[in-house]
């Protein structure tokens, strides 16, 4: 599951830091300027690493699923697309993090 999640969230990354045309097109909607792709495709390279390794991988999640909160928010917002594929991945990405989770008292950050 890490690493299909990590994937998505790289080839998401790679589509943006690319500078490929849909996604150029979508921050063009947005209005923040296309300095937040690169931005976000960094923040999904990041978080893609951490989930990979059993220390960070929580980590990895939460700001995975930061990413998965702005993009619902620009999908039901400006860019009024579809919304379910963020739902997905959300909804993957928050599983993981419950099931990685640092026990509680652990001491484990």
């Amino acid at each position: 599951m890490k690493i299909a999640l990590a994937t998505i969230f790289l080839l998401a990354a790679a589509a943006k830091l690319a500078g490929q045309q849909q996604m150029v097109e979508e921050f063009g909607v947005l209005g923040l300027g296309q300095q937040f792709r690169f931005f976000t495709g960094l923040v999904e390279v990041t978080g893609a690493a951490l989930l990979l390794w059993p220390r960070t991988a929580f980590s990895g999640a939460l700001l995975l699923l930061a990413v998965c909160a702005g993009a619902l928010v620009a999908q039901v917002g400006p860019l009024q697309g579809d919304a379910a594929h963020v739902l997905v991945l959300a909804l993957g990405v928050a599983v993981l993090a419950w099931l990685v989770r640092p026990a509680a008292g652990s001491g484990r950050s």
